[in-house]
């Protein structure tokens, strides 16, 4: 019975993964078990996979039938062995010391899941590390700005995901963050490490959303929150929005799409927008200037 079950959910991330799985091998806290779960990928993900992980009988490899990544996150909660469950997309990357510092944190009973801060990466280079807000993780704070960041930062008890009745399968968009809501929501206990131990790796070209997709699963998320009494008004939704102004800028995603985000955070709530004075003017001249320059001069003034 090992420590920790890690799962990886992947489709057609056959040009990531080897790398991947190279940071879970190096971890220094070793006793884990890896399931690789493979969402009906048709490139050669699972080949990758199974040559990096090198024939270690750590690795435990499930197809998912291409239902999505909620349905292949929830198979964790029917075949990992692990106490604590922790989550690792196919396209990030760990520091060694992950497993051993959520080692430590989870020796106080009292803590259900965890988080850390992250730092988003384009190529080698590191763009910005997100931080950890004081105190317990609330709903109100995921419903602005969701300091978690990816699920790739998330470990959680296995009987805390299963008493939390898993991901919602039928959602494709903000699943990771309606889950949280309702993790938090129901009492359990949500804690951050104030320091960076997850490398998340920025495509440019996911920036590019799918505007309605990414809108119906946030009102799913919102109207969870109100559940638990936790209402997004315009304040916080301004914050939400320059939010993910700042994330298109740093990862270099196509301009206008940066400067959409922030004119309708802007319009949202100005008193929103600007309750960070500094990050509201830096992101809204950022937004306005990108569209002006090339893209290498872009990353190069807003990859900090």
């Amino acid at each position: 019975m090992p420590r920790f079950s890690i799962v990886v959910p992947c489709y057609n991330a056959a040009f990531t993964i080897s790398e991947t799985i190279d940071s879970l091998r190096a971890q220094t806290e070793g006793d884990w078990e890896v399931l690789i779960i493979d969402d009906a990928s048709y490139d050669d993900t699972r080949l990758a996979a199974v040559c990096a992980s090198r024939g270690d009988p750590r690795f435990i490899f499930l197809e998912n039938q291409g239902v999505g990544q909620a349905a292949a996150r929830n198979m964790a909660i029917d075949y990992a062995n692990g106490d604590i469950i922790a989550f690792c997309d196919a396209d990030d990357i760990w520091h060694p010391e992950k497993l051993a510092r959520l080692d430590d944190l989870f020796r106080d009973s009292s803590i259900d899941a965890a988080y850390a801060r992250v730092e988003f990466c384009n190529g080698p280079q590191i763009c910005s590390v997100t931080s950890v807000p004081g105190g317990d993780l609330t709903v109100a704070r995921l419903v602005q700005d969701n300091p978690v960041c990816t699920m790739s930062n998330v470990a959680v008890r296995a009987e805390v995901l299963a008493a939390s009745g898993g991901f919602n399968e039928d959602m494709t968009h903000a699943e990771d963050l309606e889950w949280l809501i309702r993790l938090v929501g129901d009492g359990h206990r949500m804690v951050g490490l104030d320091e960076a131990l997850v490398q998340f790796r920025t495509n440019p070209a996911g920036l590019s959303m799918d505007v309605t997709g990414v809108k119906e699963g946030r009102r799913v998320a919102l109207a969870t929150a109100a559940r638990y009494g936790v209402f997004s008004d315009r304040r916080a939704e301004a914050i939400h929005l320059r939010h993910l102004a700042r994330r298109a800028l740093r990862v270099g995603a196509p301009p206008m799409q940066a400067l959409r985000l922030a004119c309708a955070g802007f319009c949202e709530s100005p008193r929103g927008w600007f309750s960070d004075l500094r990050r509201g003017a830096e992101t809204l001249c950022g937004a306005f200037v990108a569209p002006l320059l090339p893209r290498p001069l872009r990353t190069a003034l807003f990859c900090h």
